[in-house]
């Protein structure tokens, strides 16, 4: 493939202009927590947050779901850049950036930072982190995620350089989200396995404990280099029962809840004591296939199932109207997504009509979910549809831990799931979802294989032009879309529940909560 070069001047004043955004937004930023300490809200205390399901690690290295992502992002974790409220990139570790050429980038360290256990962040310290992710013998799950990464180069302490193996435009995003977070070199070097139990960062909060399906604690860092927590202590208790999690938020025995039931909305708007927050969400959910089991295999049973799927009815009847109907992958606010591209439409005739030309007629399949409400919900109504054209639908609800073991083997036919995007650009959408060497825990569930589309994908990845990459995307979409790997149903909208006596407090569109600003009222 033929490499293109790096336009250095307008890249050179795109980073600029990215850097005077993220100013703008910093301020404002600044201005919303100025406000909201003279509401006479006061600082310490414990927040206790309450969630359906356990982390299954802590190692950002092997963490492949958003709710154990939660834990650490911007708390004990952080990366050499971040996203703001705008998902605009802004410095983090590092305090400035540039490109040197085409495939160099710089990056200049904020000095002074520990990590938890006391190790020092330096260039050795970034270095030391990727390097272990690169290595094969690792074996992370991310490790393609960063495969355009040649070597990590230290200058000095305080400077260092990635040299790619290709031109990659969106390297800030990818190295802003929660796999990006730089790990204790000490940790690394002593015992990196321990670091799925016990993370160590350079963040505001330090890890504390893990009591196993029940709680994690973290601490305030009181020698954190950046502008200190408000609260001394958050403690992320798994409460399995979406009305028990509720209940909590009501009487203030928990203070936020960010996996609310869509069917609560009512509730928590009506409440004396509780307040909602929403957001636009990166993420899509989808029904998807393994396209590598029978009868799956068949392009023509997938098509079936696609055209008698009614998306509609799932957005309404399901969700309560939380969130809009999707028509890929990519939500409306991912760098690559198109309003052109279109799923098979609604078409009981076409369905039943595919499934005889495949002699797949009078199906049994079953469909895995984890245990989540809305998702349950979803299958059920799934199941019913499906009946029309004679698929008869075995519903497999299991816990979130082990439907992700189970998505990551393959032991699935088909399955109800969601690609939360963690960077905002398309890339981490199509590499990770759709490309075979993505298959199984880096993201591909459908253990999908196309060979053109795999071309088109890793074009995108090295386009430096912005329209150009825009139409890959649509184009390799699709064909995703064509070769009916998955149904696409709904563009997230994030919510959560919280007492009224928190503020501070919000989520970002990849889902994340953002504590940095958060307060709990006396």
């Amino acid at each position: 493939m033929k490499r293109k070069r790096i336009k250095h001047v307008a890249l050179a004043i795109l980073l600029l202009f990215s850097m005077i955004l993220a100013a703008c937004s910093t301020n404002s930023a600044q201005s919303d927590d100025k406000e909201a300490a003279a509401e006479g809200n006061s600082t310490g205390g414990t927040l206790n947050v309450v969630r359906l399901s356990d982390a299954t690690s802590l190692d950002p290295h092997f963490i492949t779901d958003i709710p154990s992502a939660n834990i650490n992002y911007q708390k004990v974790y952080e990366g050499l850049v971040k996203p703001d409220k705008d998902f605009v990139l802004q410095p983090s570790l590092a305090k400035e950036w540039k490109v040197i050429d085409d495939t160099t980038w710089e990056f200049k360290l904020n000095e002074g930072i520990t990590f938890h256990d006391g190790a020092p962040f330096d260039a050795e310290a970034v270095k030391a982190t990727f390097e272990r992710l690169l290595d094969p013998a690792t074996a992370s799950p991310q490790r393609e995620k960063f495969s355009m990464i040649k070597e990590v180069k230290v200058i000095d302490p305080t400077t260092v350089q990635f040299l790619l193996e290709y031109p990659y435009a969106p390297l800030l995003s990818i190295l802003a989200s929660q796999e990006g977070g730089i790990i204790s070199p000490k940790a690394l070097a002593e015992d990196p396995e321990a670091l799925k139990e016990k993370p160590v960062g350079t963040g505001p909060f330090v890890f504390e404990s893990w009591k196993s399906g029940q709680e994690i604690s973290l601490t305030r860092n009181e020698d954190y280099w950046g502008e200190k927590p408000n609260i001394d202590r958050v403690v992320f208790k798994v409460v399995p029962e979406d009305a028990t999690r509720l209940a909590m938020i009501e009487t203030g025995e928990a203070h936020i809840n960010d996996q609310v039931p869509v069917t609560e909305i009512e509730r928590i708007e009506a409440s004396e004591t509780m307040d909602l927050t929403r957001a636009e969400g990166l993420a899509v959910e989808f029904l998807g296939f393994n396209t590598q089991k029978a009868p799956l295999d068949d392009v023509r049973v997938r098509k079936a199932i696609s055209h008698a799927i009614e998306r509609e009815s799932i957005i309404s009847g399901v969700y309560n109207n939380v969130g809009t109907l999707a028509n890929s992958a990519m939500s409306p606010k991912v760098f690559g997504y198109s309003e052109n591209t279109k799923p098979a439409e609604y078409d009981l005739n076409e369905a039943k009509k595919l499934l005889k030309e495949a002699g797949a007629e009078n199906l049994k399949i079953s469909l895995l979910t984890s245990d989540r409400k809305e998702r349950i919900n979803m299958a059920e109504v799934i199941q019913s549809q499906l009946k029309g054209i004679g698929v008869e639908v075995e519903i497999q609800v299991v816990e979130y831990g082990t439907f992700i073991e189970m998505t990551n083997s393959g032991e699935h036919q088909m399955y109800i799931s969601g690609w939360g995007n963690a960077t905002g650009d398309g890339d981490y959408n199509q590499y990770n979802l759709f490309h075979t060497a993505s298959h199984g825990p880096a993201g591909n569930s459908f253990y999908y294989s196309n060979s053109e589309a795999d071309k088109m994908i890793e074009a995108a990845r090295e386009e430096t032009d912005e329209n150009k990459r825009l139409e890959i995307y649509e184009e390799v979409a699709q064909i995703e879309l064509d070769e009916a790997v998955y149904v696409p149903i709904r563009n997230y909208e994030h919510i959560a529940a919280h007492n009224k006596n928190v503020s501070g407090y919000w989520l970002n569109a990849a889902n994340y909560l953002m504590l940095d600003g958060v307060e709990i009222a006396e």
